[in-house]
């Protein structure tokens, strides 16, 4: 466990996007494996959770973005309860921060634009890939793969209308740091009236 200090709420940033890019820089400094991976719940129609790991792949004042299959599970849960929960957990610095809040999808432009960053055998496997469906064997997702590719094979791999990128817009951000006897510090952002209050929670 790192020798930290207490966390000050004083010296907190006013809003919780900039205290994370703060929190997230320091994850980087310090070496942390793949530090925008978090895990993200999202809640079936009957009110049955699931949770799994995604990448953030940017994130700014409006929020936290990720991609995905829209007719996957969580891209299908998201459409029927546009709410989320993202947790990073940053082991090296000893930190996690929590995110609660609404998610929509970001526009077509942003969508296409990350797509066509990706490597193309990544944007094939996005393609070719039914997420989350049942599939007869490795064989026959990957006859789909090499039948996408030759489908491909004379030009560029557009991005299919079913994938692109969701934004959690936070409403509750909270951020925790290890402290010795488990007397861990959390400080937790909570939007209301259009503001952002900051309050000290009991670990």
């Amino acid at each position: 466990m790192h020798a930290r200090p207490p966390l000050d709420s004083t010296a907190f940033a006013i809003d919780p996007m900039t205290q994370f890019a703060a929190w997230f820089a320091d994850a980087r400094a310090v070496n942390q494996p793949e530090p925008e991976a978090c895990a993200l719940a999202t809640v079936a129609a009957d009110g049955s959770p699931s949770l799994r790991m995604v990448l953030l792949r940017a994130f700014d004042a409006s929020g936290f973005v990720f991609y995905t299959n829209y007719e996957s599970r969580k891209g299908e849960e998201l459409a029927a309860c546009p709410r989320a929960a993202m947790t990073f957990y940053w082991r090296v610095a000893d930190r996690q921060v929590r995110v609660e809040g609404r998610v929509q999808r970001v526009s077509p432009a942003e969508s296409d634009a990350y797509f066509a960053a990706r490597p193309r055998d990544s944007r094939i496997s996005a393609i070719a890939s039914p997420q989350s469906r049942e599939i007869e064997d490795r064989a026959a997702l990957e006859a789909r793969v090499r039948e996408t590719e030759h489908a491909h094979a004379s030009g560029d791999v557009p991005r299919p209308a079913h994938w692109g990128g969701f934004r959690l817009t936070p409403v509750r951000v909270e951020f925790w740091q290890a402290r010795p006897h488990r007397l861990h510090d959390r400080l937790v952002y909570v939007r209301a009236s259009g503001a952002w209050a900051l309050r000290r929670l009991a670990p």
